[in-house]
Order: C-alpha cells, then structure tokens, then sequence
C-alpha cells in the first residue's frame, strides 16, 4: 500500500511512517518542518517539504505517486498558544484539511485517517470517555480539531471520501530502537518535562494544582504510548479497505495516572533526582481524562503493547537520555 502520511516530521507522524515501513508499505511524507524534524524522517519515506494550504504543491505530491490513502498529522497542538491564537490554529488546522480533501478528490484519493483529539469533548461528563459522549471543547485546539470531523463527515456525503477519526488522549514514549523521539519547542508535554529535569535541563517541574478530586490531589491522565498509536492508525487504514465505511475512535489505555504517579515513575525509570514543585491550577485543566477505547478494540482488532507506564517512561527515556538536545 502506498500512504501519504501529512505531518510525517512530527512526533506521533515519525513514529507512524517507521511502523508503516516495518509493515511493508511505501510511504510519502509531506511536511512544511514548522514543527516536524527532518532527522525524524524514516530514510526509505519519500520526502517532500511544502504546506498543505499549497494546492500547486498538493497536486505535485498526488501527481507524482501513487497514493492509495492518507493520514493526516498535520496541525499546531498546543492548546494554551490556541486560546490567545485561535484564528492561526483555525487557518493551519482547518484551512490545511480543506485543501488536501480538495487534493484528495481531484486525485481520486477517497481514504483518510485523521488524527483528532480527546479535546474535541472538552470537560467529560463520563469516565471513562466513550465515542457518543457530548463534543464541548473548551478550546480553539480542540474545536479546529472537532470541525475538521464534521467536515470529514460532509466530505464523506458529497465525495465519497471515507475517514477515520482518531481521538487519542495523553501521546507518549518513543520508538523501542531509540531512534526518534519526542522533541517539541517549546516542550508542553509531562513526561518529556520531567525527563528534562531528570537530565539537568531544567531546575524543577511544576505540578498544576494538588487540589483536585482525584486520590492524590493532582490531574489524572490516560498516557497511550505512540507506537500503539502509531499501529491503530495502520489498522484504521486497513479497516478502510476492508468495509469502506466512515468511522471515529478513542485511543488511550483505559487506566489513568496522576503527575504524581508519573514523577514517582520517571524518578524510578532514571534513578535521578527530580524536583518537583507544587503551583496553582492551570484554568481549563479538566481533573480526570480516561478513554474507553473498547470500540477500537473490537472493531480495528487494536491492542496496546505498551501498555503501563514503566514501559512508556523507560522508551522515552532511551531517546531523552541519548538525545538530551533532541534532534
């Protein structure tokens, strides 16, 4: 199969182009490096550098391969620079989207992946989170993310271009090889933040609130390794194939743990030192975020590996600890 993976640089798109190689596929990525890092990409991934909101550039990828479907990485994901810029969240996720399902069609592409986020259901009125829960997001992250799912749904209708839309929670780890990794800037994710105190980067972390309902006072959060999100989205994609129906899922693990928990872990992981400091509540931080992920299980035969924390602390501090500047 050959699959054109957007936002191929990026932490969760590097680590899905690497499994789709391993399963024998050919592969093109396209990504403008605004995040992504060309290190990260595979050496047998065709490369190409370019925006998606470049129709003349989308149409030379489709032109010059053969693709048979595509997944889409391709987004800005921090969700505090999206409160104070929302309309450049709005432009690059959702204007992006619109040009490649355009792309799409004129190439005869009908199959996309989508990669969405638990923030498309904003404060959970369930937990664990089930796909018919309420869509709230209380973000414009989430809601460019949300929007793009209801574009994929009328795309769908008018083209006949079938998705799959994944919602995943907490994304971490890094490749069991130690090759490619995490490498954000600025970093915005706990468990690389953590590992950079471990390694001297930084002087402490800070703990958001131990003030929540939760056993220990502090947010709680389903981590799901990236190379288990890596393979459900080669599994959405067969799916596609399979019964060529439209579909959206959660991925997560279904087991939360608190920052407590994962300072306790890393620090064990490392045998380092990690100072941590508590500071007040970060406004919009739900206390508790679990997935259900029970439909992605059935229905894509999807297991994570990965799937405790010592596991997923222990990957990412291979690639932290053999790469303390990134790439």
């Amino acid at each position: 199969m050959n699959v054109l993976v957007c936002g191929g640089a990026g932490y969760i798109g590097s680590h899905t182009v690497y499994e789709l190689i391993e399963q024998g596929h050919s592969v093109v990525v396209a990504d403008n490096l605004v995040k992504g890092h060309r290190e990260a990409v595979h050496k047998d991934a065709k490369f190409y550098e370019g925006d998606l909101r470049d129709a003349e550039f989308l149409d030379r990828v489709f032109g010059e391969n053969k693709i048979d479907a595509v997944i889409d990485f391709a987004a800005f994901s921090l969700v505090g620079e999206s409160v104070t810029e929302p309309l450049k969240y709005f432009d690059n996720n959702v204007y992006g989207t619109i040009r490649l399902l355009e792309a799409m069609n004129r190439a005869g592409v009908k199959k996309i992946v989508f990669s969405s986020t638990a923030a498309t259901y904003g404060e959970p009125e369930n937990i664990p989170i089930v796909e018919s829960d309420t869509t709230v997001p209380t973000n414009p992250y989430g809601e460019s993310k949300l929007t793009v799912e209801k574009i994929l749904k009328w795309s769908d209708n008018a083209y006949g271009i079938k998705y799959v839309a994944l919602r995943y929670f907490n994304a971490a780890g890094a490749h069991i090889s130690g090759e490619i990794g995490e490498d954000h800037s600025p970093e915005s994710h706990l468990i690389p933040i953590i590992l950079q105190a471990a390694l001297g980067k930084r002087e402490k972390i800070a703990i958001f609130g131990d003030d929540y309902p939760t056993p220990d006072g502090t947010c709680v959060r389903d981590y799901i390794h990236v190379t288990d999100l890596a393979d459900a989205h080669i599994k959405a994609i067969e799916k596609l194939f399979r019964d060529n129906t439209s579909s959206v899922y959660n991925l997560g693990n279904g087991t939360g743990f608190s920052v407590k928990e994962v300072v306790e872990e890393a620090r064990r992981v490392t045998g380092r030192e990690i100072k941590a400091v508590i500071e007040g509540r970060r406004a919009g931080d739900p206390s508790t975020l679990i997935a259900s992920s029970e439909k992605a299980i059935k229905e894509l035969g999807w297991q994570p590996r990965f799937n405790t924390l010592s596991r997923i602390i222990e990957t990412a501090w291979k690639w932290h600890s053999t790469h303390p500047n990134g790439y």
